[in-house]
């Protein structure tokens, strides 16, 4: 009998180890990993940006564990020697509409209590010359990159100095009360605690929650320039649209100094829809496939305009033409092959028809479920992780 199971090995359950183990040393925690190793799906696959906070509303939790996450990884990062690339993000406006988004956005950091500068086109080429922008742009000097497999890997390092067991290869197969059946047997839990990232969903309904919700996947791919022959120094956004979660096109910088543009938002098929046919799965595909009609149907949140643009975006020409609205005397022939996919597990609210644009987590004494856990998650995942086990898994 384990005093907490935590199902998934992702960024988000080792840092939940990691608190609890901290915690309350005694105490018998166990991580169980569907994967021969961590990190190989959500944690591993993302571009590695640790955001700053200043894209969300101030009531929300991300605005709550942005800032602070990005302080902590930076430490965490600086303590277990993992390289940190500092290099800035500069968001741009192409007319004036978007430059009340930009607006927008500073007044969102000034509440969130993030360090943001405008800068004019003057001031921009003077520190940028390759950057374009109508009228001003937006400078935020936390915004850094790192490189997300090491990082979460040696999160799974820290658990196991911390004690904590580490189970690979254990594939959740059901549960009863609170006995988990895996591939690698039996696992009894006083309480179990749900971060399986693409199929959170489906576990959580095994314990009678996740009822509005579904996950509903998407694709991203990043065009990358291996060598930087762009030059790029620094990460490049355009003004997003605030009323969807997706960031839009931009360039970013790796810790390595490879420079990517991207991503796409693609409505993928199946959870984990990376390539061609690898790890189909009919039912869940059928699933999916009846929750994206719908949506396709209805245009909600504008679906079947994004679903048309974002299958344009598997042409190089079309990426690198929305890429170029934001930059000026860039090179771009250095971009010629498609990084690794990641699929983002975004959650549809079934009666709405919305994107839930928070972190969610529903639970009761005996389990609880992280269902939300997309973009900015990895920039946040030790406040929020410690948020979690203050506020749902002790207070229950």
């Amino acid at each position: 009998m384990y005093d907490y199971i935590i199902i998934g090995a992702g960024i988000i359950g080792l840092n939940i180890a990691k608190n609890l183990a901290e915690r309350f040393p005694m105490a018998s925690i166990v991580v169980l990993e569907k994967e021969k190793e961590v990190a190989l799906h959500g944690s591993g696959r993302n571009s590695g940006v640790l955001h700053a906070g200043f894209y969300y509303t101030a009531n929300s939790l991300k605005a709550k564990f942005t800032k602070e996450g990005n302080a902590a990884l930076k430490e965490f990062c600086k303590e277990r020697n993992l390289e940190v690339n500092p290099c800035q993000k500069i968001v741009v406006a192409q007319n004036e509409k978007e430059l009340q988004g930009l607006y927008e956005l500073k007044k969102r950091g000034d509440i969130n209590g993030v360090e943001l500068h405008l800068v004019n086109e003057e001031e921009l080429k003077k520190l940028y010359p390759n950057i374009k922008t109508y009228k001003e742009a937006l400078l935020c000097p936390s915004t850094a990159t790192v490189n997300p497999k090491k990082v979460t890997q040696e999160f799974a390092k820290v658990i196991q100095e911390l004690g904590v067991e580490l189970v690979l290869d254990c594939k959740y197969e059901g549960s009863s009360n609170n006995v988990i059946r895996t591939s690698k047997g039996d696992y009894e839990g006083i309480q179990i605690i749900n971060c399986a990232g693409l199929y959170a969903d489906k576990i959580a309904k095994d314990f009678s929650f996740c009822k509005d919700f579904v996950i509903i996947p998407f694709k991203g791919i990043y065009l990358k320039d291996k060598n930087n022959v762009s030059s790029l120094k620094t990460n490049i956004y355009p003004v997003p649209n605030l009323d969807n979660p997706f960031l839009g096109v931009h360039y970013t910088l790796t810790v390595d100094n490879e420079a990517k543009i991207g991503p796409t938002a693609i409505p993928a098929f199946w959870r984990e829809n990376y390539k061609g046919f690898d790890n189909f799965k009919l039912g869940e595909c059928l699933e999916i496939l009846y929750y994206e009609a719908k949506l396709f149907l209805t245009n909600a949140f504008g679906f079947r305009d994004l679903a048309f643009s974002e299958v344009k975006k598997y042409s190089f020409k079309y990426l690198i033409s929305l890429a170029k609205n934001l930059t000026q005397d860039m090179k771009h022939e250095g971009y010629d092959s498609w990084s690794t996919p990641g699929i983002r597990a975004q959650l549809l609210n079934k009666n709405t028809l919305e994107l839930v644009q928070d972190f969610v987590v529903e639970g009761d004494k005996n389990s609880i479920h992280v269902l939300n856990a997309v973009s900015p998650a990895f920039t946040s995942s030790i406040p929020f992780a410690n948020w979690v086990v203050e506020e749902h898994i002790l207070r229950k």
